[in-house]
């Protein structure tokens, strides 16, 4: 990924923190066909490794477990906040008019090795995790153990479980931290005054560049 210095983020925590919160990536990997992407939820293990370790699971129909190329490191992209930007929230607009439209946004690329697991506990052990982390919101969270177990057993058998020991992460926080202190503030005024969520997630984040 193309990273800027002014847009680079290596803070560890908060590389994990978008994981965590923005759970449902983009996994690619590289088999004899080309390049093949599949779109899953993951759970991070932060104290496992240098830098944590990905679980993730996919549909044994799903070919992608069986063509990929161990010698090629998948990846995992991790999207977070992001919201257009319009030009005519910049103060400089006005003075010469040599701005145009630009995109904010936070992503985390994580890079690893991979390793497919068949085993039926550990693909039962990642279920409750991943239920149970999601769930957690709700008022009457679903468990697992709620459904029979021979129908549990029977799902177990149609998915394949996927291990990325990541390797290299990349964060990418472009928050404008390239135009000047007064553009920058004129793109805050701009997302508060749209008012929508996405919106004024993107302000919290270009705030905290600040």
């Amino acid at each position: 990924m193309y990273i800027p210095q002014a847009f680079e983020e290596e803070r560890l925590p908060v590389l994990h923190e978008l994981i965590r919160s923005q759970p449902f990536c983009s996994f690619v990997t590289m088999g004899a066909s080309g390049l093949f992407a599949s779109h899953i939820p993951m759970v991070l293990h932060a104290d496992e490794g240098s830098l944590g370790v990905l679980h993730g699971h996919i549909s044994r129909a799903n070919t992608q477990w069986r063509d990929f190329n161990p010698d090629v490191q998948a990846l995992a992209i991790f999207t977070g906040a992001h919201h257009y930007i319009s030009p005519s929230w910049y103060p400089e607009k006005s003075e010469h008019g040599k701005v145009v439209p630009t995109w904010n946004y936070a992503v985390v690329h994580a890079y690893g090795n991979l390793r497919t697991i068949e085993r039926a506990e550990w693909l039962s052990a990642h279920l409750r995790e991943l239920t149970d982390r999601h769930e957690s919101v709700g008022r009457e969270p679903w468990k697992v153990t709620d459904a029979p177990a021979d129908f549990i057993e029977s799902m177990l058998n149609g998915i394949v479980g996927l291990e990325l020991t990541i390797t290299r992460l990349e964060g990418k926080w472009k928050m404008s931290q390239n135009r000047s202190e007064r553009d920058r503030k004129g793109v805050i005024e701009g997302l508060e005054d749209l008012n929508s969520p996405g919106s004024l997630a993107m302000k919290k984040l270009v705030t905290d560049r600040l």
